[in-house]
C-alpha cells in the first residue's frame, strides 16, 4: 500500500527538537511526514536542533536556518523550497511561544510585540510567501498549530490572543484560497507532554518534571496528557487525501479538555 504523502514536499517550520524528556511537536510532525513518504524542508532558528531532526527523519530532507520574525527569512523559506524541490505541497507552521506572558494589567508591551511577532506575524509571513507557489500549482495544504487556549480561559493574555488570531487567520486562508485548490486547517493541541510545555514550567517553578506532568495529567478528562505524536498524526491526516474535503477546520487534539472547560 502506498504511503499517504508519497511524492509530497512538506515545509515544516519549527522542526527543531528542544532538549527535554519527550519529543516536541515540530520534530514529531517531521518524522511522521517522512514515514508517510514526504520530502522535507526542515526550518528552524536553531541549526543544531534542526540537524538533530534531519538525522532522525530517515528520508529525503534538508535544513534551512531561519527566523520567521524576519520577512526576508520567510521569503527565503519559499525560495529555498523551490530551488531544492520545485514545489510546496504542505506548509506546516509550528513555531510559537508563551514564555514572558502575563495577565493584562502586568503585561509588558514590548513582550506583547515579541510574542505576537512569533506566534502570529511569523505565520502570516510564511503563508504570504508560500501562497503564490500553491496558487500557481492549483493545490496545497496549510496546517497551522494553534492551541485550545484560544477557546478556553487562560490566566495570561498574549498567548491566548495570538492563538485566537491564528484561528481566524486560518479560516480566512481557507475561504480566500479554496478557489485555487488550497486547503487550510488549524490544529488546537491541549495539554501535550513536550519539552516546551514541561521543562520550562518545571524550571520556572523549581520542581521536578514529574510534578508538572502529574498536575497536567489530572486536568485532562482522559486522565493523561497527549504526546506530540498525537498532534503529528492529526497533521498527517489533514495533509493527506483522506482530508481532501476538509478546510477551515479548527481541530482540537486535547483528550476532551475543551468539552470539560465548556
Amino acid at each position: 500500500m502506498s504511503r499517504r504523502l508519497e511524492n509530497k514536499i512538506a515545509v515544516v517550520v519549527g522542526a527543531g527538537q528542544q532538549p527535554g524528556g519527550s519529543i516536541g511537536n515540530g520534530r514529531a510532525a517531521a518524522e511522521r511526514y517522512a514515514e508517510e513518504g514526504a520530502t522535507l524542508l526542515l526550518v528552524d532558528i536553531n541549526a543544531e536542533w534542526a540537524e538533530d531532526t534531519l538525522k532522525a527523519v530517515g528520508a529525503p530532507a534538508s535544513v534551512l536556518v531561519a527566523d520567521i520574525t524576519r520577512e526576508e527569512d520567510c521569503k527565503a523559506i519559499t525560495r529555498t523550497a523551490m530551488e531544492r524541490y520545485g514545489r510546496i505541497d504542505i506548509l506546516h507552521n509550528n513555531v510559537g511561544r508563551s514564555g514572558g506572558d502575563r495577565k493584562t494589567s502586568e503585561m509588558d508591551s514590548h513582550m506583547w510585540d515579541e510574542i505576537m511577532a512569533m506566534n502570529l506575524k511569523g505565520m502570516f509571513m510564511t503563508c504570504k510567501h508560500a501562497l503564490p507557489v500553491m496558487i500557481a500549482q492549483k493545490s496545497g495544504c496549510i496546517i497551522n498549530i494553534s492551541s485550545t487556549s484560544s477557546l478556553a480561559a487562560r490566566p495570561t493574555v498574549t498567548y491566548k490572543t495570538s492563538k485566537g488570531a491564528v484561528n481566524a487567520f486560518t479560516q480566512h486562508l481557507a475561504m480566500e484560497n479554496a478557489q485555487f485548490g488550497i486547503r487550510a486547517n488549524a490544529i488546537l493541541p491541549g495539554l501535550i507532554d513536550t519539552p516546551m510545555a514541561i521543562e520550562r514550567r518545571a524550571k520556572e517553578r523549581g520542581v521536578a518534571r514529574e510534578v508538572v506532568r502529574a498536575e497536567r495529567d489530572a486536568l485532562v478528562p482522559l486522565g493523561y496528557m497527549g504526546s506530540a505524536w498525537d498532534v503529528a498524526n492529526a497533521a498527517v491526516f489533514l495533509a493527506s487525501e483522506e482530508a481532501r474535503y476538509i478546510t477551515g477546520v479548527l481541530l482540537p487534539v486535547d483528550g476532551g479538555l475543551l468539552v470539560k472547560r465548556g
